[in-house]
């Protein structure tokens, strides 16, 4: 289940996909653990790799899609692939990759087809972008910009600053969001970071990559860097959202894939009192953990981009899967590193590994994009209708085919979550019931349709966000393990890593339970139901040793070359 370097060959992908995916993982071998390690303890801002990126024209070849150029295109599956390769060898390498896609996302889906021209030229020339949007007194609350754009005798000016935006010390394009000053309507439009009206103040973090802060002082516009009016600009600020959130949990996953060969390769040959380290029952518990909550992040992302490839104006059931991949999944690699960092203790402290940038670097992904609450507030807008209100939809095949993604740029408005319905969640469960723990799963699943029907909550509970959020974590297990079971389906997952699996998820809701039991405003029947999803997973030593054994043969699979 685990990206492999030295066996690395994306055989989903097609060939020249395959080529440049290589081609990447190459670049970072061939430079070295040592060489990253410093390069990011000294902030050395990354000139090789984006000198590699302009030479292979890698974010040329995968941000471009083909409605603009015929002879690319936008494809999630092998984005997807690309994310997790940036995650495995570094966040920052990864972050300037991320925010490429986000500042192109407003171009893309605007009309404005000399932007988009532009844009393509620069991609080619090897240029990143960045997306204005966040503001140091209003993080990313859109309806409180205050860049102003006012009407000039020769066209516009921008007046305003904009923090927390990467790549702003070299972007080619920002796609800045603010308000046009005689209607108040939203705008998007695009400017130059070497402009002399573009003001670079600082990079806000202390790290290798470059988190601006920047100010347009009377900067200059015309129609042409004009990209989006009103409420498009506004749905052109969450439809950009959509599509870069996706790419957080494939960076979590390549972090946590990294993290784990490092953490076994030390457990499984270290001696402490007489015995080596993994033959504590307690580290083997923590290493199967931390490989069925990964091996669970993977089953979930790789379906979630069959659904967002598939989507339509008449299907966006992946508007509800995003936020999850980018809420749960992210969460999840924080599991895995702290179950992790818990074995290998005092190591994962050490400047020359791996790990200790790991530690740092899993906790910003839940925080990005909207923070895991923003995105669990997101989530519970579409309960109702999941799990009341199943329709009938084709069923959705696995999407590896090299074809363009031309929807991701016709969401249309960011409205109307409540109405969007789901297939129906229950079959893929009852499909599995034979494995023990998922049939316990299903059962506490079920047992949220009797609280919402018996014990809901009452007024003042839904106004409780801290209550609802615990919710929104219990439904949110719900729809996790519906797409892990049904990517466990498709790719024949080993049945005991699919049971150890829901083992964990089985805990899990049990914890959230009890958190919901403990709630300063839970009534007694919500107390009741949550004392009965306490439940303990189904015990099979023979399934947890198999797990392990897995676990034990990554020992020394794989160390990055010095």
């Amino acid at each position: 289940m685990l990206l492999d370097p030295n066996h690395y060959d994306p055989a989903h992908l097609d060939d020249e996909t395959r080529r440049l995916l290589r081609a990447t993982v190459d670049w970072f071998e061939a430079r070295g653990k040592r060489q990253l390690i410093a390069d990011a303890q000294d902030k050395v801002w990354y000139t090789e790799f984006l000198d590699f990126v302009k030479r292979e024209k890698l974010f040329a070849t995968f941000c471009t899609p083909a409605s603009v150029d015929g002879t690319k295109r936008w494809d999630a599956a092998r984005n997807a692939a690309f994310s997790e390769v940036l995650g495995f060898y570094g966040l920052q390498y990864w972050y300037a990759w991320q925010v490429t896609v986000l500042g192109l996302g407003p171009i893309w889906m605007s009309g404005n087809e000399e932007a988009k021209q532009k844009a393509a030229a620069l991609l080619d020339s090897g240029a990143i972008f960045a997306f204005g949007l966040s503001e140091k007194e209003h993080g990313a609350d859109v309806y409180s910009t205050d860049m102003i754009v006012t009407k000039t005798e020769t066209g516009y000016k921008a007046n305003g600053s904009k923090y927390y935006i990467g790549n702003g010390n070299v972007a080619g394009m920002v796609s800045v969001f603010g308000k046009l000053g005689d209607s108040d309507e939203y705008v998007f439009f695009a400017v130059d970071s070497q402009h002399e009206n573009f003001k670079l103040i600082k990079n806000v973090v202390d790290s290798q990559m470059f988190v601006s802060e920047f100010r347009l002082e009377d900067y200059p516009l015309t129609d042409a860097d004009i990209l989006h009016r009103g409420p498009d600009a506004f749905s052109a600020a969450l439809n950009t959202v959509n599509v870069g959130k996706f790419n957080l949990c494939t960076a979590s996953i390549g972090i946590c894939e990294h993290s784990f060969y490092e953490a076994i390769t030390h457990a499984h040959n270290r001696i402490l009192y007489g015995n080596p380290v993994t033959n504590f029952p307690h580290v083997r518990q923590n290493f199967v953990d931390a490989y069925a909550r990964l091996t669970a992040m993977k089953l979930f992302a790789d379906r979630s981009v069959d659904y967002f490839r598939s989507a339509n104006e008449n299907d966006r059931r992946y508007l509800l899967f995003n936020p999850i991949t980018k809420m749960k999944v992210t969460s999840e690699g924080e599991h895995v590193i702290d179950l992790l960092w818990d074995v290998i203790a005092a190591k994962g402290f050490e400047k020359d590994t791996y790990f200790t940038r790991a530690t740092a670097d899993i906790r910003a992904l839940p925080k990005l994009e909207g923070t895991v609450h923003v995105n669990l507030a997101l989530v519970l807008k579409f309960m109702p209708n999941y799990l009341f209100n199943p329709k009938a939809y084709d069923e959705v095949p696995t999407r590896h085919d090299a074809t363009d993604d031309d929807f991701f740029w016709h969401q249309g408005p960011a409205r109307g979550l409540g109405k969007i319905q789901f297939h129906d969640w229950e079959p893929i469960y009852t499909e599995h019931a034979h494995l023990p723990n998922v049939a316990l799963f299903h059962e506490q699943a079920k047992a949220i349709k009797t609280l919402l029907t018996t014990a809901a909550p009452d007024e003042k509970q839904q106004q409780d966000l801290d209550f609802l959020l615990n919710l929104g974590h219990l439904f949110t297990l719900v729809v996790y393990g519906q797409l892990v079971l049904e990517q466990a389906k498709i790719t024949g997952t080993d049945a005991a890593v699919l049971d150890q699996i829901f083992d964990v998820l089985v805990r899990d809701f049990a914890g959230y339970a009890t958190a919901l039991h403990g709630k300063a405003s839970s009534t007694e029947a919500q107390q009741q139901w949550a004392v009965g999803q306490i439940r303990k997973p189904h015990v099979d030593q023979a399934r947890f040793d198999a797990v392990w054994e897995q676990v034990a043969a990554l020992s020394g699979r794989y160390e990055m070359r010095p």
